[in-house]
């Protein structure tokens, strides 16, 4: 592994990926440093798990290049294997075999010796907290404790890159939480490198020290979250007030800051001057005779920042939300 690659163990340059006349990909270009947790985030079919699948090797790039530890994809696939754990959405797990069993098997596919094998499992089960489940059939297991096994899994052979696809789909918010706390550990205990895919904003928030936003194929903002949210400038003001009422209290509130994307229903601006200006906002609408079901104001967040990429919000966009 030549400097840069250990420097940014995934580099992308120009990657393409059509699926007959579908750009499902359109040249983008990454890199994922060393060590760092990095947040992919994009509505569903925006690209994310079919850049995943590339440098993962399940797909082959129709253009560009992409290198994951210092191996490309295309041409080095075995190496990069070998170099790779991956947790995917939609991963098979058999069961009728048991954790312990399940963990052993990949050991051995990975070539590890037999003992070696059974103590790293051993550590494995703990590290993910299914060590007094480690002899029930995976079958028996509810959908958290398979997503910790399939984590467990893809550690086995101690990764130099871990990809997380969607990592806690379906999981309610106590997994949720209990995910983010091992994928922490790991990265900070062991300095694993983390490439996560995510269309929750909270997950990306919590655990990403850098993101990048795809959307059809193209990313449209990359980098710390912190500084693309605060990029946004004024919070949020949300105004919930019936689809009838809309056009009336965006005339009402035109005045305080610039429409922003929002859902049927729903104003929202960029309220310039803060908490501040919120007296100011429920007397515009009250003189307007607009009834005020909810009002909330909230900080710039990655809704926002996509939002302000596209024109519209990150979750739901498709079916509710109408842009400036």
């Amino acid at each position: 592994m030549d400097e840069q690659s250990a420097q940014q163990p995934i580099l992308v340059e120009g990657l393409v990926r059509k699926f007959g006349d579908l750009v499902a990909v359109d040249g983008i270009d990454l890199a994922v440093e060393r060590g760092e947790i990095f947040g992919f985030l994009g509505p569903n079919g925006a690209g994310k798990s079919t850049t995943v699948r590339m440098l993962t090797t399940l797909l082959t790039p129709t253009a560009g290049r992409a290198l994951v530890a210092g191996f490309d994809v295309a041409s080095e696939a075995a190496q990069v294997r070998r170099s790779i754990g991956v947790a995917l959405q939609d991963a098979a797990i058999d069961p009728i075999m048991t954790g312990r069993e399940l963990l052993n098997l990949q050991a051995v596919l990975h070539g590890l010796p037999r003992r070696a094998a059974r103590d790293r499992g051993a550590e494995l089960l703990v590290r993910v907290g299914l060590d007094a489940a480690a002899d029930r059939r995976v079958g028996t297991y509810s959908g958290g404790m398979r997503r910790r096994l399939d984590l467990a899994l893809s550690l086995i052979h101690e990764p130099a890159v871990l990809f997380l696809d969607e990592p806690t789909t379906g999981l309610d918010p106590t997994s949720r939480v209990a995910l983010w706390e091992e994928v922490r550990r790991l990265n900070t205990e062991f300095g694993t490198t983390v490439m996560l895919t995510t269309q929750y904003l909270e997950e990306a928030d919590q655990l990403a020290g850098r993101i990048a936003i795809i959307d059809e194929g193209r990313i449209v903002r990359e980098g710390d979250p912190t500084v693309l949210k605060a990029a946004v400038g004024f919070p949020t003001l949300r105004v919930d007030v019936g689809e009838e009422h809309v056009a009336a209290a965006v005339g009402a509130l035109a005045e305080m800051g610039d429409s922003r994307p929002a859902r049927t229903g729903r104003v929202a601006i960029g309220l310039e001057g803060g908490a501040a200006r919120m007296a100011d906002a429920v007397r515009a609408l009250d003189d307007a005779g607009i009834v005020v079901q909810h009002m909330e104001l909230d900080p710039p967040s990655l809704d926002d920042v996509f939002a302000d990429a596209t024109g519209r919000r990150l979750e739901g966009a498709d079916v509710s939300v109408s842009a400036p």
